[in-house]
């Protein structure tokens, strides 16, 4: 069997050591997807959701849980983000919207998880906020588009 990285040599959880990988830049982009109903959709789309502007909070939630992720996924390095744009695509025939977060830094590890998180986060946004009006909302296809930068290299979704 292959050697988990996250596992030291007495099978105990660890923290990889990256004292020794190079800087690099490295940019990760993810994306995702919320269903809602027509309804839902219209009052996001013309902002009269009662609890407020839905997409705005979504990207500020996205914004934070890009930022939060070592607080919430165990084994991830705190890191020393230098960017992260959140773009939201209206899909009227779905109907839904489809959420992109890029991440990006100069440094040992990448950011791969920090667009996961961050896109997971402002979907359960939308979803938080929409729920007295759609409690039926599908999130899905949360997903790596692309990334670049460190040993692995580069990633496009095809």
């Amino acid at each position: 069997m292959a050697n988990l990285t996250h596992l030291d040599e007495k099978d105990r959880p660890k923290m990889v050591d990256v004292s020794a990988k190079d800087n690099t830049t490295r940019v990760a982009v993810a994306s995702g997807i919320i269903e809602v109903t027509p309804e839902a959709y219209e009052k996001v789309v013309t902002n009269t959701a009662k609890k407020g502007p839905v997409l705005q909070t979504a990207v500020i939630a996205a914004i934070m849980g890009t930022k939060k992720t070592s607080d919430l996924i165990p084994m991830c390095h705190p890191l020393n983000l230098t960017g992260i744009n959140c773009d939201v695509e209206e899909l009227p025939d779905l109907p839904g919207f489809k959420l992109y977060v890029t991440a990006k830094l100069t440094g040992k590890t990448g950011v791969e998880m920090e667009a996961l998180t961050g896109v997971s986060i402002g979907l359960l946004t939308i979803y938080d906020m929409l729920k007295a009006i759609d409690k039926g909302m599908v999130i899905r296809n949360v997903q790596l588009e692309k990334k670049s930068g460190g040993k692995s290299g580069d990633y496009q979704r095809q």
